[in-house]
């Protein structure tokens, strides 16, 4: 059956799968064999050598090339798989990249066995003592990449579960206080990406990561009042809806330039991540004299001072945005969750607390 590119074949085959071939220019006998439909990344090379008259060669993944059924080829299979799952949009390309720089770890010798026993794992922990919360997390992801392989038959047993924890965890980021916001304004005057960013982190109560695409397009008018209304990125998180503070307007109009967010790097465009906006927004405290404090400390800070305030614990859930509480059902429906974040907020705008 011919289709819109020239030359182009698609064939059914008993079997119930498709063959595509295509015809040379100028030679309507031959057929040329491509091994990816319309639509694949690699379409457009392969297409374009058979029409040349040239037999391509089918593109292969990392696990292809490993020696099967080693350790090089479990990982990378499981890579490939997360891959598809971001290209879904079914998990997302941090979810991959974390995964990445973790299991990367088992590559450096990517021809032994596929099932590595308990005691090297722990050894490979141990190595990471410097960085307790990093050998924990290595160790998890081993286990998700072995529970994962175990559902598809490839290994019968997880080495990686039943591995003690090292690292204790603490409180978290820092809070920050009153104090804090007001140094922090001393070194960043109005009209700077510091002091936008830090009033949107600190009239929204969103994460560092939403501050990559909260804009003016996120503007709104509900019940009359001007607001901001955006769906976290965080997975699972619920739809935001807060009002539109007086501080925060004046803040975000206030650079000279202007563009498709708020907060803006280089050259007047986005950050193209959470982890980049983050980075600089330490450099921004830093500066500042704040060296101890972070982006996240800024959300722990309003929610803190929403509970001194007497916010009600779902009034906090409204602005932070969690879909749900551990001690609770369920949770407000998008017009309850309005109302109870107005009524939060402006509590805040009037206590002047950190001013």
């Amino acid at each position: 059956m011919k289709v819109d590119f020239p030359g182009l074949l698609i064939e059914p085959l008993p079997s119930g799968q498709t063959r595509y071939r295509v015809r040379p220019r100028g030679d309507r006998k031959k057929r040329i064999r491509i091994f990816c439909a319309p639509g694949d990344e690699d379409f457009q090379r392969q297409y374009l050598a058979a029409r040349a008259g040239e037999q391509p060669e089918p593109l292969k993944v990392a696990s292809e090339y490993a020696v099967p059924r080693s350790i090089g080829w479990l990982v990378n299979a499981y890579f490939e798989h997360l891959e598809k799952r971001v290209k879904a949009k079914t998990s997302s390309p941090k979810t991959l990249k974390k995964k990445r720089n973790l299991l990367n770890r088992l590559l450096t010798d990517p021809d032994r066995v596929m099932l590595i026993p308990q005691e090297k794992l722990i050894e490979m922990k141990d190595d990471m003592a410097a960085t307790p919360a990093q050998a924990d997390a290595f160790i998890e992801a081993v286990a998700v990449m072995y529970d994962w392989a175990i559902k598809r038959k490839h290994v019968r047993s997880n080495p990686a579960r039943g591995i003690e924890k090292v690292y204790e965890k603490g409180e978290g980021a820092t809070p920050w206080r009153a104090a804090d916001v007001k140094q922090f304004f001393a070194r960043h005057r109005k009209g700077t990406k510091a002091h936008v960013a830090m009033s949107v982190l600190l009239w929204t109560g969103c994460r560092i990561e939403d501050t990559i695409i909260l804009g003016r397009s996120h503007e709104c008018t509900i019940d009359g009042i001007q607001a901001l209304r955006w769906q976290p990125l965080k997975k699972g998180s619920s739809e935001v809806s807060v009002p539109l503070l007086p501080p925060l307007l004046d803040a975000t109009r206030a650079p000279k330039v202007q563009g498709a967010t708020y907060v803006l790097g280089r050259g007047g465009k986005p950050y193209a991540s959470g982890d980049s906006a983050s980075a600089m927004f330490k450099r921004w405290c830093v500066e500042a004299g704040l060296p101890n404090l972070s982006a996240h400390g800024v959300r722990k800070g309003l929610g803190e001072l929403l509970a001194e305030l007497g916010c009600s614990q779902y009034e906090i859930m409204a602005i932070h945005g969690h879909s749900e509480a551990k001690t609770s059902e369920v949770y407000t429906r998008r017009v309850e969750r309005w109302k109870l974040a107005l009524k939060a907020m402006k509590r805040v705008n009037v206590s002047h607390a950190w001013f």
